[in-house]
């Protein structure tokens, strides 16, 4: 059996005829850049995610980027944020020309872990940037609280936790301002490039909104230094339609999710839990072994693809050495950058499927091949 890691060609076939006619009535109305599709998405995703504003525009990276920039950080400031997460979060603090300041995740959910973050803190910190990983919420009544009683901002990092709830707030709601990503193989993909922020602070979108496009407010009137960061029309359509089907596709996700579970259990494979109160929405499965690499091997050779989410923290990734890490800096992260294995998971993927890649992961881990997380 094959089974692939994402199986996009399959999303699409399920909604070709309303896709197709939406990309086509773009084509026709030449409202290639924003336009009326993408302001609807606008207020169709700040409902979806219990806010009231949202900015769309062309990635994930660029919504983090602006959300900093709006929130009135730049150089000479620090931002606390976390090693083990995709290096956007970190590229686009330092964009804003501020500093990365990195803690620690938790054992258990890979997330900020709030009893690091006061001892990170300095005179020159001004925001808590927690990541949303995988699809699980960070843990953030404690976060905020720190942010309140330090006057800092909390920006959510949520471009993997499209309709994920924290105690029964949408992720993306809690923060002074969020950002997600419409990177094709999210929960909510694009058909190419894409991103989002959201914010209940109209003066925090009406500055994100100027610096999208040029900063301008007029034609040719300049008001701040801004980027062409502005989401395509066609994308704008694409997403709408997609948003329909979110909530059905993330009940799949954790049906999957489930199933894994179960299939799992006395295996000794470490899989992904929930925090009570929380919705988990499946972004990515990462269970953990002490033997991912093998694992790994075997189920590639029994034809199911992986992935692994992420091999290297930031702190010790090549391009950031600036950052000053070593190796020892940051041991839970480390820890499961070792461990992490990505297993299939999509709505489109069946009950056979995830019962032959858990079958294969079962096998190995009893054989002693595939050994289990610390």
């Amino acid at each position: 059996m094959k089974v692939p890691y994402l199986d996009l060609a399959s999303q699409y076939r399920a909604l070709k005829t309303e896709i197709d006619a939406a990309v086509l009535r773009v084509l026709g109305s030449t409202q290639f850049i924003l336009g009326p599709d993408v302001t609807a998405f606008e207020q169709e995703f700040a409902a979806f995610t219990g806010t009231s504003e949202c900015v769309a525009v062309n990635s994930g990276t660029s919504a983090l980027h602006l959300a900093l920039l709006a929130c009135g950080i730049g150089p000479g400031d620090e931002v606390i944020t976390v090693p083990f997460t995709f290096v956007a979060t970190v590229s686009a603090i330092e964009y804003a020309g501020a500093r990365p300041v990195l803690v620690d995740v938790e054992p258990e959910y890979l997330t900020m872990d709030p009893a690091k973050i006061e001892a990170a803190i300095t005179p020159r910190t001004k925001a808590i940037m927690p990541v949303h990983l995988f699809g699980h919420p960070a843990d953030m009544n404690p976060i905020l609280a720190i942010a309140r009683r330090h006057g800092l901002r909390v920006i959510e990092d949520a471009a993997q936790a499209h309709g994920a709830t924290y105690q029964g707030q949408p992720c993306g709601s809690m923060g002074d301002v969020s950002c997600f990503s419409f990177y094709p193989g999210k929960n909510l993909g694009a058909y190419g490039e894409g991103g989002a922020l959201v914010t209940a602070d109209p003066a925090i979108a009406h500055t994100a909104r100027l610096l999208r496009s040029w900063g301008e407010e007029r034609r040719y009137e300049h008001l701040l230094k801004g980027f062409n960061y502005r989401m395509d029309g066609i994308q704008g359509a694409i997403l709408r339609i997609k948003l329909r089907h979110l909530q059905a596709w993330t009940e799949a996700r954790r049906a999957r999710a489930a199933q894994y579970v179960a299939a799992l259990v006395g295996s000794g494979v470490r899989v992904p839990t929930e925090r009570p109160g929380d919705r988990h929405v499946y972004h990515v499965f990462a269970v953990r072994l002490a033997d991912r690499d093998t694992a790994r091997v075997r189920l590639e050779a029994a034809g199911v693809q992986t992935g692994v989410h992420y091999p290297i923290p930031v702190h010790l990734q090549p391009a950031y050495r600036n950052l000053g890490g070593a190796p020892g800096d940051f041991p839970v992260a480390e820890h499961a950058a070792g461990e992490v294995l990505s297993l299939p998971i999509y709505p489109e993927l069946t009950p056979e499927q995830v019962d032959y890649v858990a079958a294969i992961l079962r096998d190995g881990a009893v054989r002693g091949d595939g050994r289990t997380g610390a």
